[in-house]
């Protein structure tokens, strides 16, 4: 079933009522929990995701959702929406407006439409299958990388990487960096990292540990900019994929950065 124009319509609104829970909260007084794994969670998360889902339960209730903050409700219509409120809390804690709302469209285990937005900066990215990515309704593309040396990566943090994945990632590193890592990569971003991609800012974003609502939206946004999105096998990503992602904004280096991880 394709995207349609009403689908696209209720994601932008999603947004909206998100961005309207976050925005009175940044930089201001709010409760704040850990999680078990010390994680953080704030008053803004839940808001947020509970007017999005309040929202769903309105305009698409025989559809599924999945969210990080109340789990998932089952659906019977073969669509999942999957929504992180905050991806990036650390950041919006710190006063950074470099997080986002996300927002995914599922059909089956295939994400088919995407909203990376940023309430506090009002920049607003929607991808959507067989179309082009647009940022607050104009078109963006992902730029050209002619070698994977001086292409400019991006991770939220080498810390998150473990066992076998810290070397694969290290190697990536020194291959955009020419061996020098002091010119290597930026860090810190979560999803915004992938929004730079799909505007021509960065060549590549490698992160491991990922949830479905971590990277089910990044997926249409890359993709519909020209850009591609994969495992670490270099396998498309779905429901059902482990968590350790890529982003390309040129898919001609994807050989490149596969065989820098992989070694």
């Amino acid at each position: 079933m394709p995207v349609t124009a009403a689908d696209l319509e209720l994601a932008q609104r999603l947004a909206d009522v998100a961005g309207e829970a976050i925005r009175p909260l940044f930089r201001a007084n709010y409760a704040l929990e850990h999680k078990a794994d010390r994680s953080p969670v704030t008053e803004a998360d839940r808001a947020a995701e509970a007017a999005m889902r309040r929202l769903l339960d309105a305009e698409a209730p025989g559809d599924g959702v999945v969210g990080e903050e109340y789990g998932e409700k089952p659906g019977v219509t073969g669509r999942r929406w999957v929504l992180d409120p905050i991806d990036g809390t650390r950041s919006f804690t710190a006063g950074r407006a470099i997080f986002g709302t996300l927002i995914a469209l599922l059909e089956g285990d295939w994400p088919v439409l995407g909203v990376i937005d940023q309430p506090i900066q009002r920049e607003r990215w929607v991808g959507a299958a067989g179309r082009p990515t647009l940022l607050n309704g104009a078109p963006v593309r992902t730029r050209a990388c002619p070698a994977l040396d001086g292409a400019l990566l991006a991770t939220t943090s080498p810390h998150l990487f473990t066992g076998e994945e810290v070397e694969g990632y290290m190697r990536l590193a020194a291959a955009v960096s020419g061996g020098n890592l002091r010119q290597g990569p930026v860090y810190g971003g979560d999803c915004y990292n992938y929004a730079l991609v799909a505007s021509g800012h960065l060549d590549v974003v490698c992160e491991t540990g990922l949830a479905l609502y971590d990277f089910a939206a990044l997926a249409p946004v890359v993709e519909g900019a020209g850009g591609r999105m994969c495992d670490w096998q270099g396998d498309p990503l779905t429901a059902t994929s482990a968590g350790q992602v890529i982003a390309l904004g040129d898919p001609a280096r994807m050989d490149d950065v596969l065989e820098a991880l992989h070694g």
